[in-house]
């Protein structure tokens, strides 16, 4: 057993967090996660709508009667989704955990906070963990440089970024970015985190809702198959190279403006090589974890993996270094 002071706060057997990921945190991954031992999260707004959402969450309870929460990702946008709406189906659902990302959720957490809800909020900096705290969160994950999507843009790796927050914050920390196994697990857990968050590695399992194109993929990919784009507009964002990304990347290092390649960027381009496989049909997102990813098991399989081999690593190698 690998139990933290997280699972306590947030009633789960093992310190792994399954976090938000677009078109991809559905009912059949979170409940997979939830019953394994972990703690799940459905994506808010890949659902089109509230209603829909709150449709999820039924689908979702009727997979398993284990915690899970809703990931809440609050974007600037001209047109933003109706977030406050969304927040109001997951309480009505009587959801109890939530995750957010993206943009400061002061706004939302005196909601929360009345209806019982707990809220783990994402950040990319010990600034922002340290704000979030002051606001009042329960949790924080602290995504690393080598994380899948927005690592911000202090690019500092988790293995400086994880100690150096958690010495200034005394709620739990989730450590993100660069985690698919045991090793990871252990290694969080010595820098001062109190569990694990992945979503490259549970994108490459049974019940990851995507093509299997995408998950084998995952497992030919190295750490080098990645790119980083947006950095000129500083809005850096990691996804999984292809010939959209590199030609993103290369539009925008010759002094293109957004609108130069907004086409290719697009939602519904990325939702498709999930949903059809065509790996070059749009952005997708990946980590450089996927260089230690080298099978597609099971989500329990995944789990009781990660915490049989983590308790060996603890018990039999580390142990073994400080005896004598």
């Amino acid at each position: 057993m690998v139990h933290t002071r997280f699972c306590d706060v947030f009633g789960v057997d093992y310190p792994i967090v399954q976090g938000g990921m677009q078109w991809v945190g559905r009912a059949e991954l979170v409940s997979a996660v939830a019953e394994a031992g972990g703690l799940g999260f459905l994506t808010a707004l890949t659902q089109p709508t509230p209603e829909a959402l709150a449709d999820e969450i039924r689908r979702c309870r009727e997979l398993t009667d284990k915690p899970f929460g809703v990931n809440l990702t609050i974007l600037p946008a001209i047109t933003p989704p109706p977030y406050a709406e969304y927040r109001d189906a997951i309480i009505e659902s009587g959801v109890r955990i939530v995750e957010t990302a993206g943009a400061n959720p002061a706004e939302h957490l005196p909601v929360f906070r009345a209806a019982g809800v707990k809220v783990l909020h994402k950040c990319t900096s010990v600034r922002h963990a340290v704000k979030a705290e002051e606001l009042g969160v329960d949790a924080v994950s602290i995504d690393g440089f080598e994380c899948a999507g927005h690592p911000g843009e202090d690019d500092i790796g988790g293995l400086v970024l994880i100690p150096a927050t958690a010495q200034r914050l005394d709620i739990p920390i989730i450590a993100s970015g660069g985690f698919a196994d045991a090793r990871g697990l252990v290694a969080a857990l010595a820098l001062g985190a109190d569990g694990i968050n992945m979503g490259t590695r549970f994108l490459a399992t049974r019940e990851a809702p995507v093509h299997e194109n995408v998950k084998r993929r995952l497992v030919e990919a190295t750490e080098l198959d990645t790119e980083l784009i947006f950095r000129p507009l500083r809005n850096t964002a990691r996804v999984a190279g292809n010939a959209i990304s590199r030609k993103v990347v290369s539009i925008l290092d010759e002094g293109g403006r957004f609108e130069d390649v907004r086409p290719l960027v697009a939602g519904a381009r990325g939702r498709a090589v999930f949903e059809q496989g065509d790996l070059d049909e749009g952005i997708w997102t990946a980590g450089i974890v996927q260089g230690l990813i080298d099978d597609i098991p099971t989500v329990a399989e995944l789990i009781e993996r990660m915490v049989a081999e983590a308790r060996e690593l603890i018990e039999g190698r580390l142990t073994a270094l400080v005896r004598g």
